[in-house]
């Protein structure tokens, strides 16, 4: 059925945008805590180098997401963006925030405009993916119903919270794996093991929010607890814990590009598992795909531009990241690390 292909698009979508965005945020998260101006310099100086290239592209992924959304599922979309306006409109803020911090405060001369457009950008970071998680775990608890009126009743639950949490986990696991190879690449060392060091901690404390999460969803979201204990859904679930064990290795020792790919891979098999856990419905268990999907003449034709963005867009995305990854796009050295330590951060 039509619906259903579009359905797994909007997942792999939501799960590219998960990873890719969710890179750029935890940058941010560790931009945060990196601590003072001289403290901290060296990581937020390597967290400028590498995020510049590729931060305002995987945005491409959020509104690939909205498109489809909206014209595909308009049903999911109307109930989403009602019960959960308030988490989605500060997501919103946060995203527009975090964007003007980032571009503004490398080129503002003054210290006291630095550290303003800095905190703008490192607490949003913090703050997007949190509210983010927290109308995606709406969604899973079902509470996103024709019948939800816009109030905190819709999201202030257990299960819409710990995936607000997890979601800005996620991206501190994403932000650190990736800093850690961009460090190596770019000739710091040291930050490689600062940042590998991270990993490893925000790696350990995923894995307990996981399972703390999957205990908190059995009585509050037990269509999709059943969906990820049974099924497709369980084998996503136990492939993510895989990659959580191949990435904890791999971060053991001086960081690479495989410890990039499984870092992705935990978050994306989360992301696709908790899809298929919720199969057939979009919201469990009040509004199914067949019955929050579109014309079938419209489906007809998001799949035609689906496909054509697959042929002419992706393509210049993915060389992008590889031409980002493998250092063509801007070099970095320690010694250039060390001369932007001393314009104060």
């Amino acid at each position: 059925m039509i619906q259903d292909v579009i359905a797994v698009v909007l997942l792999l979508a939501v799960a590219a945008y998960a990873c890719a965005g969710g890179t750029d945020y935890g940058a941010g998260f560790w931009d945060l805590t990196a601590g003072g101006a001289r403290r901290g310099r060296r990581p937020r100086w390597l967290i400028d180098h590498a995020m510049a290239p590729v931060w305002e592209v995987n945005n491409v992924w959020l509104i690939f997401v909205l498109v489809i959304m909206w014209t595909g599922f308009p049903t999911l979309f109307q109930r989403l963006f009602t019960a959960m306006w308030l988490p989605l409109a500060l997501a919103a803020v946060g995203i527009v925030l975090r964007g003007a911090g980032f571009a503004l405060r490398k080129p503002t001369r003054r210290l006291a405009g630095r550290r303003l457009y800095g905190a703008a950008f490192a607490v949003s970071s913090l703050l997007t993916p949190f509210f983010l998680g927290v109308a995606a775990g709406g969604v899973a608890s079902g509470r996103v119903t024709a019948d939800t009126t816009a109030s905190m009743d819709a999201w202030a639950h257990p299960t819409p919270l710990m995936f607000g949490v997890l979601a800005v986990t996620s991206t501190a696991v994403l932000g650190a794996v990736f800093l850690a190879a961009d460090a190596r690449r770019f000739g710091a060392p040291d930050l490689d093991g600062y940042f590998r060091r991270r990993a490893l901690g925000a790696l350990a404390a995923l894995t307990v929010l996981a399972v703390i999460t999957l205990v908190v969803a059995h009585d509050d979201a037990p269509h999709v607890w059943h969906g990820l204990t049974h099924g497709a859904g369980l084998f996503l679930a136990v492939v993510a814990a895989l990659s959580t064990l191949a990435t904890a290795w791999l971060l053991l020792r001086p960081s690479g590009a495989w410890s990039r790919t499984t870092g992705v891979g935990v978050v994306a098999c989360a992301v696709v598992a908790w899809g298929l856990a919720q199969r057939p419905y979009l919201i469990p268990t009040s509004l199914t795909v067949a019955e929050g999907a579109g014309a079938d003449t419209t489906l007809r034709w998001l799949g035609v531009v689906t496909l054509v963005a697959v042929v002419l867009v992706m393509p210049a995305v993915a060389l992008l990241y590889w031409l980002d990854t493998h250092g063509e796009l801007e070099s970095l050295t320690d010694a250039d690390l060390g001369r932007g330590a001393g314009d104060g951060g």
